[in-house]
C-alpha cells in the first residue's frame, strides 16, 4: 500500500478537532476515522492482478537510431481501474515517454508506445513493468511489479556503409568493363584481343596469332569464388578504447565492409570472431544480403577480458578452407603479442593462403605527439612518437615477410582494407 497526498490532507483535517478539543477521546475517535476511512477505501480497489500486460517490441534497429514498442494494458476485473504504469527499460534501451496514467472500465484496453533510442548494441531485454492502481477515492495505491518478456535487437552501426557503393562500383570495372592485361596467380581467361602498344608481351598468344596473322594476346578478368576468411580478434587488446567506440567495434565496421565487398564481388567469406576460443563462426556468405547476416550475428558479440591463443585461432581458420585464400587478421598491431604469440603460429597459413593483418590506430597519439609545449607534454609527446615509430616498423617488417599490412585510424580502417582487397584483386593475386 502507497499512500497519496490526499492521506496527507485527510490526517490533517482530523488534526483539527483534536487542537480545538485536545483530549485523548478526541484524538482516538480522529485518528480511528481515519484509518477506517483509509481502509475501507483501500479494501475496494481493484487488485492489479487484474491487469493483464503484454509488450510487443518493434523492429530491429541499428545502433543510433529509434525504435519503439508497444505495450498493451487490459483491465481484465470488473470494475474500473485508474492505472499508474511505469514501462521500465535498462538505461542502455535509452527509453522515453514510458510512464502514462489511464483509467480503464471492465474489459477496456489501452496500448501505449514507448520510444527506444538505444546507446548499445546487442540484445536489450525489458525491465519490469510497475502498475499502480489508485483507491476510489484516490488516498491509497496497490502495486504490482509485473515481468512481461520482451527484447529489442540492436544491430551495429554500420557507418562505414556509406563506402561500399565505391568499392562495389570500382570492384565490378576490374571484372567487367576494365579487364586484366596482366597474367597473374588468381585470374581468370576472358577473350583475344589485338596487340596494342603498352601491352604486356607475356601475354601474347602466339597459336591465335598465327591464325590471325597479326598478335593476339589474351585479357584476364579477376577469379570470382575465392575464399575471404576474416579473423576478428575479440581477446583483452579489441577492448581497448578508441575514439567513441573500442578497438573491436572498428575491426567490426571493418569486417563488416570487407565482407559485403567481397561477396557482392562473387568470393565466399567467412567469419570468424575468437580469442582463447572461437566465439562465433559465420559463413560461407555467398548469397543475398550478406549485410543483413554479418550485423545481425555480430550485434551481441563483445570482447573479453582474456588473451588470444593464437595457436588454436590458427588451427580452426585452417579447418575453413582447403584452397588458397585471404586471410585478414583484424588484431593489435602489438609488437610483443605478434612476435611472441602470432608470428610463431603462422608459417602453416603463410604456406596455404595470403594473409593481411589489419589494426587499429590510437587517434589521440597523433594529437599527443604534436603537443610539445611544456615539459609534461614533451613526455607525452615522446612516447606517442615512440608508439607511433614501433607500429611503422612493425608494419614494415611484416611487409618484408610477405603479409599485407593496414594500420588506420577508426574511421578509415574499413575503406582502406577495402582499397587493400581491390588492389590485390586488380593485380590478379587473389
Amino acid at each position: 500500500m502507497i499512500v497519496t497526498w490526499r492521506f496527507v490532507v485527510l490526517v490533517a483535517l482530523a488534526a483539527i478537532p483534536v487542537m480545538v478539543f485536545p483530549s485523548w477521546g478526541t484524538t482516538g475517535i480522529a485518528l480511528g476515522s481515519v484509518l477506517l476511512v483509509a481502509f475501507l477505501d483501500w479494501l475496494v480497489t481493484a487488485s492489479p492482478a487484474t491487469i493483464r500486460l503484454q509488450r510487443t517490441p518493434g523492429r530491429r534497429v541499428r545502433l543510433g537510431h529509434e525504435t519503439d514498442s508497444t505495450l498493451t494494458v487490459i483491465n481484465a476485473g470488473k470494475w474500473a481501474a485508474s492505472l499508474h504504469i511505469r514501462d521500465a527499460w535498462p538505461p542502455s534501451a535509452g527509453a522515453k515517454d514510458n510512464r502514462l496514467r489511464v483509467r480503464l472500465a471492465a474489459g477496456e484496453q489501452h496500448e501505449h508506445v514507448t520510444r527506444l533510442v538505444p546507446t548499445r548494441r546487442g540484445e536489450l531485454p525489458a525491465d519490469l513493468v510497475t502498475v499502480r492502481v489508485a483507491s476510489p477515492l484516490r488516498l491509497s495505491l496497490r502495486q504490482q511489479s509485473v515481468e512481461v518478456p520482451a527484447a529489442i535487437r540492436v544491430l551495429p552501426p554500420f557507418v562505414s556503409r556509406k563506402h561500399l557503393p565505391s568499392k562495389l562500383a570500382r570492384l565490378r570495372e576490374l571484372d567487367g568493363r576494365t579487364l586484366l592485361m596482366t597474367r597473374g596467380m588468381g585470374t581468370e581467361f576472358d577473350s583475344l584481343r589485338e596487340y596494342v602498344r603498352g601491352d604486356d608481351v607475356r601475354s601474347i598468344d602466339w597459336r591465335a596469332t598465327a591464325r590471325a596473322q597479326h598478335l593476339m594476346v589474351k585479357t584476364w578478368r579477376p577469379e570470382r569464388d575465392r575464399r575471404v576468411v576474416i579473423v576478428l580478434d575479440s581477446s583483452r587488446l579489441a577492448a581497448r578504447r578508441m575514439g567513441d567506440g573500442t578497438a573491436f567495434d572498428a575491426a567490426m565496421e571493418a569486417a563488416m565492409l570487407l565482407g559485403a565487398l567481397a561477396s557482392g564481388g562473387g568470393d565466399r567469406v567467412d567469419i570468424l570472431v575468437a580469442d582463447a576460443r572461437v566465439r562465433r563462426h559465420i559463413g560461407p556468405i555467398s548469397g543475398s544480403d550478406p549485410l543483413g547476416i554479418m550485423t545481425n550475428d555480430l550485434a551481441d558479440v563483445f570482447p573479453e577480458l582474456i588473451d588470444a591463443d593464437w595457436n588454436e585461432i590458427v588451427t580452426q581458420t585452417l579447418r575453413l578452407s582447403t584452397q588458397r585464400a585471404f586471410v585478414v587478421f583484424l588484431t593489435a598491431l602489438d609488437e610483443r603479442t605478434i612476435a611472441q604469440d602470432m608470428l610463431p603460429a603462422l608459417p602453416v597459413l603463410r604456406a596455404r593462403h595470403r594473409l593481411a593483418i589489419a589494426s587499429v590506430a590510437d587517434p589521440d597519439l597523433g594529437d599527443l605527439a604534436s603537443q610539445v609545449y611544456s615539459p609534461a607534454q614533451v613526455y607525452r609527446a615522446a612516447a606517442a612518437e615512440h608508439d607511433l615509430l614501433a607500429a611503422r616498423s612493425l608494419g614494415h617488417a611484416l611487409s618484408d615477410a610477405g603479409i599485407h599490412t593496414v594500420h588506420a585510424e577508426p574511421e578509415d580502417l574499413a575503406p582502406q582494407l577495402a582499397d587493400l582487397y581491390i588492389s590485390l584483386k586488380a593485380s590478379g593475386k587473389l
